[in-house]
């Protein structure tokens, strides 16, 4: 199985494809913006792709030829402008799903934020943050794709603990970086995560019992 994670240098991007690499089931490729950023990946034995989300549809479709999955993290920052937000998140995100329809990947799993489904919850200063997610997501769900939206709380960088709480409408809470990756990697063979939308904070229930739990109807 062939997976290709955009948004790889990113820290949960970095999480995701470590797991993914001690799994002799999947071969990851990280999708990186600068020859710079491939230590990582090189010292895990990981291919690396440079590509860049705003390019072109063509150029990403190139980048995921004969890949199975696309794992979608990339992220403008918080350090940047809401011109690169709508960029990245939004027309990057976009432009990822459109290339993996036309290189025929089979299943997209996304990175969202938590709420993003629910106007009335978007927090103020970051409205077109959630806007951006908003409309990906919705551009996912309307795609031929398989998908899997998984909409985290506040990110923190604590060690994971394994244990987390899934919903379509869950209270504000923290998730640790290395949780949500490894909830990405659990969704990779659970069944009842397909075209799901969800939100994830951390919990009490081990990942693999807490992803059975979804229910068809909670993904908006």
């Amino acid at each position: 199985m062939n997976i290709l994670v955009i948004g790889a240098n990113g820290q949960i991007g970095k999480h995701i494809v470590r797991q993914l690499s001690q799994m002799n089931e999947y071969k990851v490729s990280a999708m990186i913006r600068e020859p710079e950023q491939a230590t990582f990946f090189t010292n895990l034995n990981v291919n690396y792709v440079i590509g860049d989300l705003e390019g072109t549809v063509e150029e990403l479709s190139a980048i995921m030829k004969n890949t199975d999955i696309v794992i979608f993290t990339a992220g403008s920052g918080g350090k940047t402008g809401a011109d690169k937000t709508i960029l990245i998140d939004l027309d990057g995100a976009v432009k990822s799903i459109e290339a993996a329809e036309q290189a025929n990947v089979s299943r997209y799993i996304m990175i969202s934020a938590i709420h993003a489904n629910d106007r009335t919850k978007w927090l103020d200063p970051i409205k077109h943050y959630h806007a951006a997610k908003h409309y990906a997501d919705k551009h996912l769900m309307e795609s031929t794709l398989q998908y899997t939206i998984i909409r985290p709380g506040r990110l923190t960088n604590e060690a994971g603990t394994g244990l987390i709480s899934v919903g379509g409408n869950l209270t504000r809470a923290d998730i640790s970086r290395e949780d949500v990756a490894k909830t990405v990697v659990a969704s990779l063979k659970e069944k009842a995560t397909y075209n799901q939308s969800f939100d994830l904070v951390e919990g009490t229930t081990e990942i693999k019992d807490a992803l059975l739990s979804l229910e068809s109807n909670i993904h908006s």
